[in-house]
């Protein structure tokens, strides 16, 4: 044999082998599959859904559950008797087929065999659910029928036993009740008819209206006591406090107080009539609106019940402050005007202190109004409080504002001293000034230093002139002082220097001779002397003569300088 041979055989083994292993695969994959199809058969069969249809048929059903019943079961007979027995037929074809290694027809049968399955087995779950809860729905519909009615009767004979408790709602709760009691009776028809769907509808409908009833019931019982009970106790105290109130000469005007007690007493009745209908969400709105009316009426009453001690307490003090106050305003007045005859009152104190007695005289008036309106049995009592209480507030404010202006005034007679004898100090001091300038015997004084002293001179003059005026402003006098204050010292400062310089001048001059050979310091001795002698300008005079001795000998007028100052200072 060729080798060429021996490779196809060998290639040709290969290739049987190939498929021989393809079959068996495959063979042993569909065998899986036909046995997983017999497995839904079985689980279909475990349901036991030809027992459940044997027992649904015992109970008689009616209505929507006999048609749901029906409905499935119907579903369940084509499966049993057409789906089954044919996937059971194409499985047993297939089974041999596979065997007998027919592997594509065994295939084409187990994929028709499928496909039926699919479907067949999702019915077959669903219409095991539906039996399962058509079976337990009359135990459970029986069960819950138990407790409701329980509950219902323990309601009921809750409500018969406490019926006052309900007042104008108990008719409409006996209707309530008796809806239940009828939603009952049908209930216990439809499961005697086997209508098990309908039955478990109105249980639910039962359940609802049961647990509405049972929290509204607390609810009425509060309403109804609060309208029958608490707002009639309320109102009747409001009148009768009120008229005793009246009785004892209080005055209340801010509201007809019988006609808001009869307004309530009104909205008291709307509201039961809400109530007799359980009307509850419109009944808690007229409630609260009763409540918050009740409530003003207390708190009108009791503030005026309150405001009176207060009142009967401080009108004799009041009285006595305002009469004090119109006294001391009066005062006031008279002696601004006496000190505005001999001083400029800056401030506008006079007219200030007329509209503080204007006030006074306003309250007093009001204060007389009111106390009459007592008198005649007219004062409302919290509005002459707060009248009253204004009154203090005002009285303690104005008060204060006249002792302040009064301080202020009286501060004038005192200005006028201490302005009179600072100008008498301030002439005493420029006067030194210019003598000891005088005692230097200088060739002259700088114009700087006139100008200034005639500045000084002449503003001390002015304000003399003001301060022996027939009405003096101090203000502005001790705004003047303070300006003449600074020119003083600035002056005295200007005469220190002079003094200073000119005497520096003559020091230097008489050292500067010891370099009398030196050209430099010659033109510095001349020009100083110049500026000393004619043009009477000492600090420039100074500048001169020292720079000069300074560039020939460094330190030397800083010597000079230091021995002028400290023999001054020892002096």
């Amino acid at each position: 044999m060729s080798p060429t041979q021996s490779i196809v055989v060998i290639i040709t083994i290969l290739i049987i082998i190939i498929v021989i292993a393809f079959m068996l695969i495959v063979n042993r994959r569909q065998l899986h599959e036909i046995i997983g199809l017999d497995d839904l058969i079985a689980k279909i069969d475990r349901m036991n859904l030809d027992a459940d249809i044997v027992n649904l048929d015992k109970m008689d059903l009616a209505g929507e559950s006999l048609t749901t019943f029906n409905t499935w079961r119907k579903s369940y007979e084509q499966t049993a008797n057409k789906r089954i027995p044919q996937v059971q037929e194409l499985l047993d074809q297939a089974a041999g087929q596979n065997t007998s290694y027919h592997l594509i027809r065994a295939h084409k049968n187990i994929k028709q065999a499928q496909a039926i399955m699919q479907s067949t087995f999702e019915d077959a779950k669903n219409t095991n659910d539906v039996f399962t809860e058509l079976l337990e729905s009359n135990r459970e519909n029986q069960m819950q029928y138990e407790d409701l009615n329980k509950k219902y009767q323990k309601m009921r004979k809750q409500v018969l036993a406490g019926s006052f408790e309900y007042g104008s709602a108990l008719d409409k709760l006996e209707d309530e009740l008796t809806n239940v009691e009828s939603d009952f009776a049908e209930a216990k028809s439809l499961t005697a008819q086997g209508d098990q769907v309908e039955a478990k509808r109105v249980l639910s409908k039962i359940r609802a209206a049961i647990i509405s009833i049972d929290n509204v019931l607390p609810k009425i019982r509060a309403d109804r006591r609060e309208l029958d009970t608490i707002f009639q106790n309320q109102l009747k105290e409001l009148t009768e406090v009120y008229k005793k109130m009246k009785a004892s000469r209080f005055c209340i005007n801010q509201v007809d107080v019988l006609a808001e007690i009869k307004k309530n007493y009104e909205l008291v009745d709307n509201a039961g009539q809400l109530l007799t209908h359980l009307k509850i969400e419109e009944l808690d709105q007229q409630i609260k609106s009763i409540k918050s009316n009740i409530a003003a009426l207390y708190q009108l009453l009791e503030n005026e019940y309150k405001a009176r001690p207060f009142v009967e307490d401080n009108q004799d003090k009041i009285q006595r402050l305002l009469s004090h106050q119109q006294v001391e305003a009066k005062d006031l007045i008279q002696k601004l005007r006496h000190i505005d005859e001999s001083y400029e009152l800056t401030h506008n104190e006079l007219e200030a202190s007329r509209k503080l007695e204007l006030e006074v005289n306003d309250m007093n008036r009001q204060y007389t109004v009111d106390t009459q309106n007592l008198a005649d049995g007219k004062g409302v009592y919290s509005e002459i409080k707060a009248s009253w209480l204004h009154i203090l507030e005002r009285l303690r404010v104005i008060s204060s504002k006249q002792k302040a202006m009064a301080q202020d005034v009286d501060g004038l007679y005192d200005a006028e001293n201490i302005a009179i004898d600072s100008i008498n100090r301030y002439k005493q001091e420029v006067s030194l000034v210019y003598r000891r300038l005088e005692r230097k015997e200088l060739p002259g004084m700088p114009d700087t230093f006139v100008q200034m002293y005639t500045l000084v001179v002449n503003e001390i003059g002015h304000v003399a002139k003001e301060l022996n005026q027939v009405r003096i402003n101090m203000e502005k006098i001790s705004n003047e002082l303070i300006n003449i204050s600074d020119d003083v010292e600035r002056l005295k400062r200007e005469a220190d220097d002079i003094v200073n310089s000119a005497s520096l001048v003559e020091l230097t001059m008489q050292y500067s001779n010891k370099y009398a050979t030196n050209n430099a310091v010659r033109v510095a001795q001349k020009t100083a002397l110049q500026l000393y002698s004619q043009e009477y300008n000492y600090k420039e005079a100074l500048d001169t003569i020292a720079t000069a001795i300074e560039r020939v000998e460094p330190g030397s007028y800083q010597r000079l300088e230091n021995l002028y100052y400290s023999e001054k200072t020892n002096s």
